[in-house]
């Protein structure tokens, strides 16, 4: 098998910037999907409940397409890589198709576009981000994703400043600017990236020439491989990145709502009001990569949650519109410290590089679940308890989560695994 160098700083550095880009055009459809989706929703269906499902929907999709694309991914061979031919396609297609919501006047056809929209949305979704483990070293994974995260917290604030600026005077124009900054940005990956020149492509190809020593590439036994393993630290991985989406799309697919019922702001408004803990995570991404470096990625994860359900589980005690800011601001510097580092400890426990794209579509699979389940369940806790105590609805799913990293901890500590 022939050795192939590691990356060089230059190379990391250019690839994490040009995978930003990308999660960056993806995240600002999706943001604004989620906080604009709903209110459109709510002119046709009364439940909350039966909102969150439907908000969930592009998730349950995800479950099933993502692993299979990312299973494609890994075993294709182009001279322009295996990811780069996936994301050509599919982000242009999605951006068309998003500037289509805002036209609809049914709840059928609004239905109809939707779906169409989170089919394609997720036939790329993971393809991105397994760009990074592809080009970046273990040891750098969380700085590099970071980076990753940091672009997704912009688009959350790209996301407030259409709410605030469009929505309400130019609610078709609003849907058009996100989808504006997808094709741009996949037209600069396409004609910048190619990631047949990265080190996890040409150590696949190695692998491809010994296959006696390459591991199974299918998807039901990488599966199969996880769910047998005595160590079930992988798999306890991917429950606490389900139940954390669970929290977190919740607290992102309701909270438009939450603001206009609880906090009695306008639509656009209560979109705008997520601005400041956009900024309060983009400040957290990197110390967050720094903290997983100095006492462990597992531990980072944990305190994160831990800082996330408590700040929720506060804003519930006195609903203005200020403290729901501050609330989700400290809400937002928890997240970090789990969402910068999940993915990376799933890349790391990956048996080989050719299966990084589905390892990196099981942490999305992971929080696809949770965003199909966690809406339609903090939704139907709403319908019995009220929108004034959705906050701390949410902050119960956070501590289950919790629990589970806690577990992950201390298989970590019995089986001695640099986490």
């Amino acid at each position: 098998m022939t050795a192939v160098a590691p990356a060089d700083r230059r190379v990391t550095r250019r690839i994490t910037f040009f995978v930003a880009l990308a999660v960056f055009a993806q995240e600002s459809t999706w943001d604004f999907y989620d906080a604009q989706v709903p209110p459109l929703l709510r002119e046709h269906i009364t439940s909350a409940a039966v909102v969150g499902l439907l908000m969930g929907m592009d998730n349950l999709l995800g479950i099933f397409i993502q692993p299979w694309i990312a299973n494609r991914s890994d075993n294709t061979r182009t001279r322009w890589g295996r990811r780069i031919p996936y994301l050509a396609v599919g982000m242009p297609v999605a951006a068309l198709l998003f500037t289509l919501i805002p036209t609809t006047s049914t709840l059928p056809s609004l239905n109809a576009v939707i779906f169409v929209y989170a089919l394609v949305g997720n036939s790329y979704k993971p393809i991105a981000q397994a760009l990074l483990p592809d080009f970046v070293e273990p040891d750098r994974r969380s700085r590099a994703n970071a980076a990753v995260k940091i672009a997704s917290s912009l688009t959350v604030i790209v996301s407030a400043l259409v709410s605030a600026l469009l929505v309400d005077d130019h609610p078709t124009l609003a849907f058009s600017v996100p989808a504006l900054l997808m094709i741009v940005s996949a037209a600069v990956l396409v004609w910048r990236v190619r990631d047949n020149r990265s080190r996890g492509y040409q150590l696949a190809l190695a692998e491809d020439e010994a296959p006696t020593s390459a591991p199974t590439t299918r998807i039901r036994d990488i599966v199969r491989d996880i769910l047998r393993d005595r160590n079930r630290s992988r798999l306890l991985v991917i429950v606490s990145v389900l139940l954390f989406g669970a929290a977190w799309f919740a607290s992102r697919s309701l909270f438009t709502p939450y603001g206009m019922e609880t906090l009695g702001l306008s639509r656009g408004d209560a979109g705008s009001l997520t601005f400041p803990s956009g900024v309060a995570f983009l400040l957290a991404a990197y110390p967050a990569a720094l903290l997983a470096e100095r006492i462990g990625r597992v531990r980072t994860m944990a305190l994160g949650m831990t800082i996330f359900g408590l700040a929720l589980a506060a804003g519930t005690l006195m609903p203005t519109a200020t403290t729901t800011v501050i609330a989700f601001c400290a809400a937002a510097v928890g997240a970090a410290g789990f969402m910068i580092n999940a993915a990376v400890v799933l890349w790391n426990l990956a048996p080989s590089t050719q299966v990084t794209g589905m390892y990196t579509s099981l942490y999305t699979v992971g929080w696809a679940t949770g965003g199909f389940l966690g809406p339609a369940l903090v939704g139907a806790m709403v319908d019995v308890t009220g929108w004034r105590f959705m906050l701390l609805d949410i902050s119960l799913l956070a501590g289950l989560a919790v629990v589970v990293v806690l577990r992950v901890s201390a298989l970590n500590r019995r089986h001695t695994t640099a986490l």
